[in-house]
């Protein structure tokens, strides 16, 4: 990197850190949280409209991004939109709990969300993680490019490590060992002999052998 570049890049980080450039959030009013997924990145901006010389301006609060993992590249673009939100809430979770706030996006599916019908195992986990924030969330889709700090953040996303302070860690799932057991014919008899002896077991057993001999 030309050490013109790295000049560039301290002035950005310098002035996105700024006190003159962060807005002090007020709690009395409302947020405005702008995500996007892109690629392999998430990006997210919290934003408040506060009276600054008696004039109404959106200002930024704060942002957040990283990388994603492995296993959320297999998911579909509606799914990762749904989890970068959960990620999102769950990262702002003290800036909004108790506030109300917008979530702006581009994604019909995080509209979709809070009142989905069907929801399959992942929309359904995601569903119950931002129930708590029912009756103050409310999610807002917009087509096209919303907000140039999400969108940037998504598409230069930070690596997802311990340096971030937003960063997720990895699912490891590690196999200790496997013990394969032969089963002797005497176990599988004992077994169903346990079955005419328990009274509840009984009653079952009845059943399902008469539903099975009907047509």
């Amino acid at each position: 990197m030309t050490a013109e570049r790295v000049k560039a890049y301290e002035e950005l980080k310098n002035s996105l850190t700024n006190s003159h450039f962060l807005l002090i959030p007020d709690w009395k009013l409302p947020f405005k949280l702008y995500i996007d997924a892109f690629g392999e990145g998430l990006g997210a901006a919290l934003h408040q409209t506060q009276i600054i010389n008696d004039t109404p301006v959106e200002g930024l609060i704060c942002f957040i991004s990283r990388k994603i993992k492995p296993t959320e590249a297999r998911y579909e673009e509606s799914q990762m939109e749904c989890l970068f939100l959960v990620w999102a809430l769950e990262k702002l979770h003290y800036y909004l709990d108790g506030t109300v706030f917008y979530v702006i996006t581009d994604c019909n599916a995080v509209k979709s969300l809070l009142n989905m019908k069907t929801p399959n195992r992942n929309m359904l986990k995601w569903q119950i993680a931002i129930q708590e924030y029912r009756g103050n969330i409310t999610i807002v889709h917009k087509c096209g490019n919303i907000d140039k700090n999400s969108d940037g953040l998504s598409r230069w996303a930070l690596a997802n490590t311990t340096e971030n302070l937003a960063w997720v860690p990895q699912e490891e799932h590690h196999i200790e060992g496997i013990c394969v057991t032969d089963i002797g014919t005497e176990f599988f008899n004992q077994v169903k002999k346990s079955y005419k002896i328990d009274k509840n077991c009984h009653i079952l057993s009845r059943i399902l052998m008469k539903d099975c001999k009907d047509p």
